[in-house]
């Protein structure tokens, strides 16, 4: 009887014979984790947002390089370029919280394709442009929406819908790519610059755009239910939601809300002198600010390339701290050793790289994207579920800020001569940030008075 039961159990060359719901249990627990083996679709997604903000790096990199050429060409002077360039950085950061909103109408993967197409669009008109309200129009109007609606949204819509786990790792990664993509790009681009001119560098930058389209069309997928899988991590299939047509009315309405309350202008102020003081300053001026004093374009643009290594881990460190120190006092600290290394960097510069200069840069990208963690967790602990709109709108004079700056310091450099001015004028502006975050209240302290007047 034994062996009858036995031989029943295990069927004819050791095969079970007994349907999947009558099989033991430790059967099934196998093949889920065969099953969990498998690389989930979302890293591939992932994948693919990665390679998308690399490339959009490129068309981040440029500007700074086309300064000097385009007025050695056409004769514009500095802050007519300037112009075009803060078109673009403002529309860059204006653009990223409706950004959101149309990939929850229209689908992820329809609105980073027709950006990408757009910027290589506006990329590829450079090259037959004459007049400076085309540059204006090209680099500015066309590239600046095209790249805003690639901004923090694409990587945060990404990672919420297709990570129920591991978003703070995905998110740090997607981050990175941008920093990655400088240091891919720059050295390149600058060579080309140097050596066949302007214009193949906007047409590289044209064609990289275009190269990424198939990968988001043919590999990108706007939520996990459109190919029956959960979210990564996740215990329960979730549902694709509907199109959502009010998300940009709940966009303004939070911003309308935000407006009425002082935390949100201290921040708002404070990442306006941010990206004053990184995008509108360093990362459009320093090459040509840099080429002034005799420095190879290739040689200042491969630093500018090295700051985008350093503030991977600046940011990671700093994200770190955030979650251990007041985040008011890390902004401080974060804005004001900015503004002295800026104070001494008219001193740095020369026609070749020297220590005192590597130290500047490996200094300066430690600090370039670490007010990031510090500045959202204050979102968060005055906005609570509001905080990733109200963030988007705070990034958003981050961009103002980047865009003001990149086109008066073009103007300062047509009038004084020389950068100078500019990189005291900013070191001041940080000590101001300093001191506005250090007035920003602490939310326990702020609930505390309102009982109190209640009361």
């Amino acid at each position: 009887m034994t062996q009858t039961s036995d031989a029943t159990a295990t069927g004819p060359a050791g095969k079970d014979p007994r349907s999947p719901h009558e099989r033991p249990a430790e059967q099934d627990a196998g093949s889920a984790a065969r099953r969990r083996r498998r690389v989930h679709r979302a890293w591939f997604v992932a994948a693919v947002t990665f390679v998308t903000i690399i490339g959009a790096a490129a068309f981040r990199s440029l500007p700074g390089l086309l300064i000097d050429p385009l007025h050695q060409e056409f004769g514009w002077s500095r802050g007519t370029i300037g112009a075009a360039v803060s078109v673009n950085l403002a529309l860059y950061g204006l653009t990223a919280p409706f950004a959101a909103a149309l990939m929850d109408r229209f689908g992820i993967r329809r609105v980073v394709a027709v950006a990408l197409v757009v910027i290589s669009l506006g990329s590829g008109l450079t090259v037959w442009m004459d007049s400076a309200w085309q540059l204006m129009l090209c680099w500015g109007l066309l590239v600046g929406l095209g790249s805003g609606s690639m901004a923090l949204a694409f990587a945060a819509t990404v990672t919420n819908r297709w990570f129920t786990t591991r978003r703070g790792l995905v998110t740090g990664i997607l981050t990175a790519a941008s920093a990655s993509g400088q240091l891919i790009f720059l050295p390149v681009l600058s060579w080309i610059v140097a050596t066949h001119d302007w214009r193949p560098a906007a047409v590289t930058v044209s064609l990289a755009a275009l190269a990424v389209v198939p990968f988001v069309w043919l590999l990108l997928r706007d939520h996990p239910a459109d190919v029956g899988m959960k979210p990564y991590g996740a215990e329960e299939f979730v549902p694709k939601p509907p199109p959502v047509p009010g998300a940009a009315r709940r966009a303004l309405g939070v911003l309308g809300s935000a407006m009425k309350t002082g935390p949100f202008w201290l921040l708002a102020g404070s990442f306006a002198i941010c990206g004053a003081s990184t995008n509108g300053l360093i990362q459009t001026h320093f090459v040509p600010a840099a080429h002034d004093h005799g420095m190879p374009i290739t040689a200042a643009a491969s630093l500018l390339a090295v700051i985008g290594v350093f503030d991977v881990v600046g940011t990671v460190a700093s994200g770190w701290l955030t979650d251990r120190y007041d985040a008011r006092r890390l902004l401080a600290v974060y804005y004001a050793l900015r503004g002295v290394s800026l104070l001494f960097l008219p001193m740095l510069l020369a026609p070749s790289v020297h220590p005192p200069m590597i130290f500047f840069i490996v200094f300066y990208g430690l600090d370039w994207v670490a007010t990031v963690p510090p500045t959202l967790a204050l979102c968060r602990e005055h906005y609570g579920e509001d905080s990733a709109i109200v963030f988007g709108w705070v990034l958003a004079s981050h961009q103002v800020g980047a865009a003001l700056v990149a086109f008066l310091g073009g103007v300062a450099r047509d009038v004084f001569g020389s950068y100078d001015m500019v990189w005291y004028a900013s070191g001041a502006l940080c000590a101001a940030a300093a001191l506005m975050v250090l007035v920003i209240r602490r939310r326990g302290a702020v609930d505390g008075e309102a009982a109190l007047k209640t009361a």
